[in-house]
């Protein structure tokens, strides 16, 4: 069976954007990703589009749009695919699916979403679909509240953490400095991130607005293509192995603050990659919120349940640190435009990975870690990435 590599992308600037619609974020983004892997529209066998919507746009059907704004892929066959926050991964793991069994040669797929142009009222209501709404639609904040309450319960179990997460947004804005896409581009530090202000106020307690990632608009693309095209062309990234762990909806009938789909994602993308953590050489993880960030260092191993805050005060996950997380700002610094996340999060690991980082570039590395996370740790998907080209 051939497995499905990564030959070229494409990223947008994140942020509140001039692009009016999807429809041309994704054309923004189409056409360079082609050209980025030294191939034709003709050439491709498949369009895998993610978007999530749910109310950010009248426009459905947002597959036929990538034919609409680039003609030259208007008769490839093309299906959207939504996974809430991990809508991205899941049209890439899809379209790997597609060259893995035969059914294609060469894949496009094309993450976006447009938020800024709903008012923040409706942008909080189109995200609580992202939660099970018979349980959790009344919680104050809206989604930043589900991960509010998160945040409380892990302080009630292991003591108020505050500081870390501060800590945590600290160093994504700072990563996001040398990235050319992100969304707020400001090195913020720590005493502005720790302290609640009119400029820094509660969002969802104890959550400040520092701790919550923005409300984006953007787009990312990649092409795939199985080992005997990509062999032909300039560059590759392989999945050492790639994960997809689902945990319960409702956070009423598990432990919220356990992570376990996360943890049991983690460990079986890095058994199948046959590594440890210590073989990897950054992660790329899912920081809608910095205590997200906190509690995916314990379920991805690097600590125990209730000890997340070591690592981001002792070092490990700076940038220089043993494990970088996060090395281009991630959601916090980058912008987090859904149906665009898990694809941007492949895209900046495969520009890492290949030496194309620019400012971002870390030193010589040559296996990432992707977590993309849909939901409140209910849909997970881990990638483990190399360079094989």
């Amino acid at each position: 069976m051939t497995k499905a590599q990564i030959v070229g992308w494409a990223h947008s600037q994140f942020g509140k954007t001039e692009y009016p619609d999807t429809e041309a974020l994704m054309a923004a983004v189409s056409g360079p990703a082609l050209t980025h892997a030294g191939v034709e529209a003709s050439d491709v066998d498949g369009v895998f589009v993610g978007v999530m919507n749910g109310g950010f746009s009248k426009q459905e059907f947002q597959a036929a749009l990538v034919g609409m704004g680039n003609p030259d892929l208007a008769n490839v066959p093309s299906v959207r695919l939504e996974n809430a926050c991990s809508t991205g991964s899941a049209a890439i793991y899809t379209a790997m699916d597609f060259i893995e069994s035969g059914r294609g040669k060469i894949a496009l797929v094309v993450g976006a979403e447009k938020m800024t142009a709903v008012s923040t009222a409706q942008v909080s209501d189109i995200l609580l679909g992202g939660s099970y709404r018979k349980e959790e639609a009344e919680v104050e904040g809206g989604f930043a509240g589900v991960f509010g309450r998160i945040a409380q319960h892990y302080f009630q179990r292991y003591g108020d953490r505050s500081e870390e997460l501060a800590m945590i947004a600290a160093k994504n804005h700072s990563n996001g400095m040398a990235n050319p896409f992100a969304h707020m581009r400001k090195d913020f530090g720590f005493d502005f991130c720790n302290t609640v202000s009119e400029k820094n106020p509660l969002v969802a307690p104890p959550l400040r607005r520092t701790d919550c990632s923005l409300v984006s608009d953007g787009a990312a693309a990649l092409v795939l293509a199985g080992e005997e095209t990509a062999a032909t062309l300039q560059r590759a990234i392989g999945f050492r192995a790639r994960k997809h762990v689902n945990d319960v909806f409702a956070l009423s009938r598990r432990d919220m603050i356990a992570f376990d789909g996360p943890r049991r994602a983690w460990q079986g993308a890095l058994a199948d990659a046959g590594v440890t953590l210590d073989d990897l050489s950054f992660v790329e993880t899912h920081d809608c919120f910095t205590i997200a960030e906190m509690i995916e260092y314990e379920a991805m191993g690097l600590a125990a349940q209730g000890e997340g805050y070591r690592v981001v005060r002792d070092g490990t996950t700076a940038k220089t640190g043993r494990l970088p997380v996060n090395p281009s700002g991630g959601l916090k610094s980058k912008g987090h435009p859904i149906g665009a996340t898990g694809v941007s999060m492949h895209v900046i690991s495969a520009m890492q990975l290949m030496g194309e980082a620019g400012d971002m570039q870390l030193s010589n590395p040559n296996l990432a870690g992707v977590f993309n996370m849909g939901g409140a740790a209910v849909a997970n998907y881990v990638s483990i990435m190399e360079r094989v080209k």
